[in-house]
């Protein structure tokens, strides 16, 4: 293939050739040969997404979400590369249910990695022992799976990581200031007042020293706070905050109800202000989505009954392009929070920017077809949206490794899988 005359995430307009699974040739004035030739003229040329935190959820609960739904709806909404989370049913905690997953994602339309689990019963020898894109995201506290751990087998788990050089994804919530007065209400606010910002923010200094003392890097997962970002920053670890973190707050959950519900909760407009300055600012590493699909019925219950969690790996790449267009970040911060910057992090050399030599997983869009988001509209299995009715700019074009596996016109996917990133 060919693209012609495509703006990059720099601005520049360079011709791509895509030879076999890589990127041949970046330059000016390519010559047609025997590809095909897509015309990017003003149009928006990106890496593919590298979604660092999704919850695909088989094995286990194929009733919210496959792999096969769920990577449909990642490479329409532009995301080339998931991560799975460990909390299915088994939980991911040894070999064998590592490879009875991994088989499970034979059948992702896009490159994946799959996480290990820390539980009490979790076998480091054997776990540790297959392609694990990471450890975690361990638990600090409860969230869906009831997978949260004690200090002292955190302490394990970040001495055995350390020993095979592997990343720990950490979950970083206190429960024990979680404030118990807010279970007298039944209220839609009633969550984020009961999972308060003071837990998290203990929860990740206490990680991050104990990650400190055992000189092992950890990478905190779905910041809600501006401290807790603050800290694991000034702390020489890595972060990453939602969409729902950066775009909505408890200001939002009368709309919302019950659907707004997902742990770390949400949190005051004020912070969420805050968390969208230091993601502007480069001081958060990455967008990541914490995709976490649950059908609209279990949602649909009372506020200390519902699941917590929502879907947004499709999500993901349209709204932060729409923001762009507010003037609120760059095309190139984009690129960096959901391509290239990820891929650094988890050690991914071949992905994350449009250079020759790396994997062919690109996203064309026009920056000027802005769309309105709705939940019927989307791949996923769950069929909803926290993001209902707001801006979102759709690819036109998906690739992984130099296939073609959304074609946005006709809203058609491709018949290829994608790969293990740890094994491919």
């Amino acid at each position: 293939m060919l693209i012609r005359n495509a703006t990059l995430a720099d601005g520049r307009t360079r011709d791509v050739r895509v030879s076999g699974d890589r990127i041949d040739t970046v330059d000016e004035g390519l010559t047609a040969r025997d590809d095909r030739v897509v015309d990017a003229t003003d149009k928006l040329l990106l890496p593919g997404a590298i979604d660092a935190h999704v919850h695909v959820r088989q094995p286990g609960y194929g009733h919210k979400e496959t792999w096969a739904t769920g990577s449909r709806s990642a490479a329409a909404g532009g995301v080339t590369t998931v991560v799975d989370q460990p909390n299915t049913d088994p939980p991911t905690v040894d070999g064998d249910a590592f490879d009875e997953k991994f088989d499970l994602a034979s059948e992702s339309l896009v490159d994946f990695g799959i996480n290990g689990g820390v539980t009490a019963d979790w076998d480091p020898d054997t776990l540790l022992d297959r392609p694990l894109f990471a450890l975690g995201e361990v638990f600090l506290a409860d969230s869906t799976g009831d997978m949260g751990i004690e200090a002292d087998l955190f302490e394990e788990a970040l001495v055995a990581a350390s020993d095979r050089d592997v990343t720990v994804t950490v979950h970083a919530e206190d429960a024990s200031l979680f404030d118990a007065d807010a279970r007298e209400r039944d209220d839609a606010d009633a969550w984020s007042a009961f999972r308060t910002a003071r837990a998290e923010v203990a929860a990740v200094e206490r990680a991050c020293e104990v990650a400190q003392a055992h000189d092992v890097r950890i990478h905190i997962a779905h910041t809600s706070t501006p401290a807790g970002i603050d800290i694991a920053s000034e702390a020489g670890m890595t972060t990453e905050v939602t969409p729902h973190h950066l775009l909505l707050s408890r200001d939002d959950l009368d709309e919302l109800g019950t659907h707004g519900r997902m742990n770390p909760p949400l949190r005051s407009e004020p912070r969420r202000q805050e968390v969208y300055e230091r993601v502007v600012d480069g001081t958060v590493d990455m967008i990541a989505t914490d995709h976490a699909p649950h059908t609209r019925r279990e949602k649909d219950a009372p506020i200390w009954d519902a699941p917590s969690g929502v879907p947004g790996v499709e999500t993901m790449l349209p709204l932060l392009l729409a923001e762009v267009r507010d003037g609120d970040l760059t095309y190139e911060r984009v690129r960096d929070l959901t391509a290239a910057n990820p891929a650094d992090v988890f050690d991914l050399p071949s992905k994350g920017v449009v250079a020759e030599g790396n994997d062919a997983d690109l996203v064309l869009v026009d920056p000027e077809d802005v769309r309105e988001i709705s939940g019927e509209d989307l791949h996923s299995k769950c069929g909803w949206t926290p993001f209902e009715g707001f801006d979102g700019i759709f690819p036109e074009l998906t690739m992984v490794r130099g296939t073609v596996v959304y074609d946005g016109a006709d809203d058609e996917f491709g018949d290829t899988h994608g790969e293990s990133v740890r094994q491919h």
